[in-house]
């Protein structure tokens, strides 16, 4: 989950003249990176030789 401190430090550093869909992409953005802090905190990762595993069965 993104707190609002995050969400107000992302928008401190956006542009002055920026539209509402650039803000949107930004928070759809951080939102994700935290979800990805979030699973490799949580052991919620796959290795590489796994991440390939998953691919060729999804590639067939």
């Amino acid at each position: 989950m993104i707190t609002k401190t995050q969400i107000w430090n992302s928008l401190e550093n956006l542009p002055e003249n920026i539209t509402i869909d650039q803000v949107i992409d930004q928070l759809i953005f951080l939102e994700k990176i935290q979800k990805g802090l979030d699973d490799s905190n949580n052991d919620r990762i796959h290795t590489k030789s796994e991440a390939k595993k998953q691919l060729e069965k999804w590639i067939k």
